[in-house]
């Protein structure tokens, strides 16, 4: 519903909103947490890694070019072929999905900034700072070169000595960061952070894509970051996880990466459709075919995918029976991707398609994507797979894939969203020569190397005897590798050249239907003056002036006088507004803290363990500070009161931000526990144990600690009952009592580890029981740090019945330990060992 502004002046409106929500220039802008700023930095850097990659693609090219050519040594071509894997799936494809994410999503919600800002922030220095250590590697000629996949025990220390490995999982790892920090913001930002009236089933398709990739990365990723902990300590420290000689199986590196590298096609994949399905009814001027249907599609794809990981290990070994349901998964998940091929064809069918430059990238992405998908079902046949497995069939079927279902999305969606970064529209003519040369180019280059594969050519060879029959396709390939470079440099031409000679873009110049075109081009640092309500999948189609209205101040939440920056906070399925949720401004915490994760970083890369010791206790007080800065100590001088007309701030409601952040956290962190429990389960029923089939820990000091941890878990959870009631008698005292209580659960599960008779660096298992009793000991300190915190903000009147949703927020995590250390316990204690050696 529509309301008058009390404001006359609009400018003056927007001058006090800019002096808020404004983003500093200079050095300060080192500080900026704002999506839009931090949006863009993703994609200028996600650019500059991809013109990186790139050229290390040219230069492995030109050296498949001709036979016995030799332009890179062995050991240099391995370099270079790792990190253009490298860059190209960890520093270029994700984060530049996330980034066009963290920068449309609030907009197209109706919404001002995503829920954690800072987050966001975090994650954008984390990936620059991992990605800078990564590449200097290449500058170093040190870099990782067994592989992007990183194999053991190819990039064990045994067979790869040095810093080259370490380069890439400490690299990884740190950038990785990144990676789970955006999911978390993102799946709490589209359910929590909407216009309101905006209900789940009225959001934007895009929104639904990324709701899924998001929720895909925070379940997908940690089994990666476990695999490069695991394998960084037994590189460092000689735990024996993938040495078979010490019961661990270098097939267990394969399932922890296979176990996010399978959902990481999709997760690169979903975002590239969601950009199809938005830009399609535009350019075919009606609704996208389907909505319900394509959602559906949508949640079923990231669900199968999560099915599919053997399907990259047909060739391993591994039982009839799993190759049966792996290769029946892989062909499953057709179907879901079929359903929105279909929906497109069908609006393409009904609609009346212009073919503007962003149309002609759609095109070029339907008929790639779908002969990439055509010879992904033939790779799903074992048979199939075991003919052409790791030859160069695969790597043009990986690159019709990803390049067909991501890179042609990607350009579509810049030509389109271009005017939002510079109010100018870019050259139909240069936008169409480019789009028909990389066009042209891919299809010269991988069409051809799909000939090259059925004849035999392994992948990862550096160089080839003639007379195989691959000289011709492979000097085609090369040539095509060349022609769609041109195309690329075409495009990033009209990119910068539109800058200054493009036209303006005026109001809604495709005729779109989402709310980011109600915004001004470049958008405002806060995107909307005034919140417009919405029920409707196409709010500018059935209301052609929203964006005057808005820009007018005509809608909701226009004050400014209290000096925050607020937006809606809305119940995830209806839409219907449940608090104000109020965001946090610039800061330097961000930078600092990512400062010190990339030193604590290059310190483990050095080996210089008692700086990371070090650097890790400033780490943690940094991120305990960042903490502080909470509630009402988010603003300092901000006028915390509402008007007797609107919802409270968030941080006065029982289920604020906070709450699902930290869920949703959770879930990520239970993923990475989950792949170690795996990790436990798989050595000790595949791998041959040598020695001892019993693993001695302290059950009695276990089990002490567990039981207490049960009894702190139900005293805090009575403790909020207690709140909600409105009773916060001693409240300080009870928080001061459960911090003690934790300190003695810490205690007892520190003398659980001393008293277990392990040998971590002899057997495997030993090592994993190491690693689950150290992840707890962590989980519970953090837990009971957290709990005295809580307990110095109650004294201060920070937490209160009034105030009572940070407990909860630190009560999930107590609920979480509880649940991980007795998994833990009937894990190590109760379950037997040894089945691989029949004992």
């Amino acid at each position: 519903m529509k309301r008058r502004s009390s404001h006359p002046d609009p400018a003056r409106l927007h001058a006090q909103f800019e002096r808020v929500w404004g983003s500093p220039s200079g050095w300060r802008a080192l500080t900026v947490v704002n999506h839009t700023a931090i949006g863009r930095r993703f994609l200028i850097t996600g650019a500059v890694f991809f013109l990186i990659g790139g050229l290390l693609a040219m230069l492995i090219r030109a050296q498949l070019a001709v036979p016995g050519y030799v332009l890179l040594e062995p050991d240099l071509y391995n370099q270079v072929f790792t990190m253009h894997g490298t860059l190209m799936m960890f520093l270029f494809a994700v984060p530049m999905m996330e980034g066009l994410a963290v920068y449309l999503i609030p907009k197209m919600l109706g919404a001002r900034d995503l829920a954690f800002p800072r987050l966001s922030a975090l994650g954008y220095w984390c990936y620059l700072f991992g990605g800078i250590i990564l590449t200097a590697s290449l500058v170093l000629e040190i870099a990782p070169k067994a592989g992007w996949f990183m194999y053991t025990p190819l990039s064990s220390a045994a067979h790869t000595p040095g810093m080259n490995s370490d380069f890439w999982l400490l690299g990884v790892t740190f950038v990785e960061i990144s990676a789970v920090s955006a999911g978390v913001e993102l799946v709490v930002s589209i359910l929590r952070v909407r216009a309101r009236g905006m209900a789940l089933h009225q959001m934007p398709i895009y929104a639904w894509y990324i709701l899924v990739m998001a929720g895909m990365i925070v379940v997908g990723f940690p089994p990666l970051i476990l695999g490069s902990i695991l394998l960084e300590l037994e590189r460092a420290a000689g735990l024996p996880f993938f040495d078979p000689g010490r019961g661990g199986d270098p097939l267990l590196w394969q399932h922890l990466f296979w176990l996010f590298g399978h959902p990481e096609v999709y997760i690169i994949f979903l975002p590239g459709a969601g950009i199809v399905s938005t830009l399609l009814p535009v350019f075919c001027g009606r609704p996208l075919v389907g909505y319900r249907w394509v959602v559906l599609s949508v949640l079923a794809t990231g669900f199968i995918s999560f099915g599919l990981w053997v399907h990259h290990m047909f060739t391993v070994g591994i039982p009839q029976l799993a190759l049966a349901f792996f290769s029946a998964a892989s062909m499953l998940v057709a179907i879901p991707t079929g359903v929105q091929v279909f929906a497109w064809l069908t609006t393409l069918w009904l609609g009346t398609p212009r073919y503007q430059v962003p149309m002609l990238w759609l095109v070029g992405f339907l008929i790639v994507f779908v002969a990439g998908g055509l010879t992904g079902v033939m790779l799903a046949l074992v048979p199939f797979d075991w003919q052409v497995h790791d030859t160069h069939f695969v790597v043009a079927h990986m690159h019709y894939v990803l390049v067909g279902g991501m890179f042609f999305p990607l350009m579509a969606g810049l030509y389109y969203w271009l005017p939002h970064f510079s109010g100018r529209l870019p050259s139909e003519r240069l936008g169409r020569w480019g789009f028909w040369l990389v066009f042209i180019g891919f299809n010269l280059t991988f069409l051809v190397m799909h000939w090259t594969g059925l004849l035999g050519m392994p992948r990862r060879v550096y160089t080839y005897d003639t007379g195989l029959g691959w000289d011709w396709p492979n000097l085609v390939s090369s040539i095509g590798s060349f022609v769609m470079a041109a195309g690329v440099a075409t495009c990033l031409l009209d990119l910068l050249l539109h800058v200054r000679f493009g036209r303006p873009a005026g109001v809604n110049p495709w005729q779109a239907d989402t709310l980011e075109w109600a915004t001004d081009y470049p958008s405002a640092s806060y995107n909307f003056l005034s919140l417009p309500d919405v029920n409707n999948r196409h709010p500018l189609w059935r209301e052609p002036d929203l964006p005057q209205g808005i820009a007018r101040g005509e809608h909701a939440l226009v004050e400014i006088d209290h000096g925050r920056r607020d937006t809606w906070g809305v119940e995830a399925l209806s839409g219907r507004v449940r608090d104000i949720t109020q965001l946090p401004g610039n800061t330097w915490i961000p930078l600092i803290a990512a400062l010190l994760l990339a030193g604590l970083c290059l310190s483990l890369l050095l080996k210089q363990y008692g700086l990371a010791l070090g650097l890790s206790g400033v780490i943690l007080l940094v991120l305990l500070h960042w903490s502080w800065r909470n509630g009402p100590l988010l603003s300092p001088g901000a006028n915390l009161t509402v008007q007797a007309n609107q919802p409270p701030l968030h941080w006065q409601t029982h289920d604020g931000p906070g709450l699902w952040g930290m869920a949703v956290t959770l879930v990520a962190d239970g993923a990475l526990y989950l792949s170690l429990l795996f990790g436990w389960f798989y050595l000790g029923i595949v791998t041959p144990v040598a020695g001892p089939t019993t693993v001695k820990v302290g059950a009695g000091w276990l089990l002490g600690s567990a039981l207490l941890l049960t009894v702190g878990t139900l005293y805090l959870g009575g403790l909020l009952r207690r709140l909600r009631r409105g009773s916060e008698a001693r409240l300080g005292i009870h928080l001061l009592l459960l911090t003690l209580l934790g300190l003695l659960q810490v205690t007892l599960l520190l003398g659980a580890l001393q008293a277990a008779e392990l040998q971590p660096r002899a057997r495997a298992l030993d090592a994993v029981v190491l690693v689950m009793l150290l992840y707890s000991l962590i989980h519970c300190a953090l837990a009971t740090i957290l709990t005295a915190l809580q307990a110095w903000r109650a004294r201060l009147g920070y937490v209160s019945a009034r105030q009572s949703y940070e407990p909860r927020v630190v009560a999930q995590l107590w609920l979480y330990n509880l649940g991980v250390l007795w998994i833990s316990y009937l894990a190590i204690v109760l379950f037997p060992l040894g089945w691989g050696n029949g004992s």
